[in-house]
């Protein structure tokens, strides 16, 4: 498989974290001025949270992406919609590409997320809150199977509430695949059941 995870480690992340962060083209991540020291005291409190967990995923082992995953129980969003039991939020952030860009990246990078987030028993729906003002991710979003539910407030931002459940996004998936801009795969790929979160190791 081309994508791999591992645990994000906030002190020794940081410098790669903040390198991709203060980009124009992450504004929207909110961490444009951020120092390093920013970087990696948000990123502590986000891997001690419980709640909260921050990914870096390895494109043949070079760090390309940062994905976050999150209990939307323990979040704002407690407060916008009625959380259900298997729902997940998520959140996602690829890196500037080192070698020029690659057609149809982006939306591989998607499904290796939904995929190893559906690969997690217990979780049905995936849940994400973009600003509402990035096109870009509503459009890819919708592309992997989110369904728009309406512009929420947040507090940071007005955020397009989406949800994505299995079947949709097999089923978005399966559309992809027939355009050729994702390798085609049988099925989900196996990973082993850990926990949503797991403690003290996230558009």
């Amino acid at each position: 498989m081309r994508f791999s995870f591992r645990c994000l480690d906030a002190a020794a992340d940081a410098a790669l974290l903040h390198s991709w962060v203060t980009r124009p083209y992450a504004s929207f991540w909110g961490m444009l001025s951020a120092t390093v020291e920013d970087v990696a005291r948000e990123y502590a409190k986000i891997q001690s949270s419980g709640h909260h967990h921050a990914l870096v995923g390895l494109d043949g082992g070079t760090p390309a992406f940062l994905m976050e995953e999150y209990q939307p129980a323990a979040s704002p969003l407690a407060a916008v919609y009625p959380v259900l039991p298997g729902d997940v939020g998520m959140h996602l952030l690829v890196a500037p590409p080192s070698d020029g860009p690659e057609a149809g990246y982006t939306a591989m990078v998607m499904d290796a997320v939904l995929a190893r987030l559906f690969s997690v028993p217990g979780v049905d729906r995936i849940v994400v809150e973009p600003d509402a003002r990035n096109t870009k991710i509503h459009a890819l979003n919708e592309r992997l199977g989110f369904q728009p539910a309406g512009v929420v407030a947040l507090p940071d931002k007005e955020a397009l509430l989406s949800f994505c459940c299995r079947s949709d996004y097999l089923a978005a998936r399966s559309a992809v695949h027939a355009t050729a801009a994702l390798p085609a795969r049988a099925a989900l790929p196996t990973i082993p059941s850990r926990p949503l979160i797991s403690q003290g190791a996230s558009l």
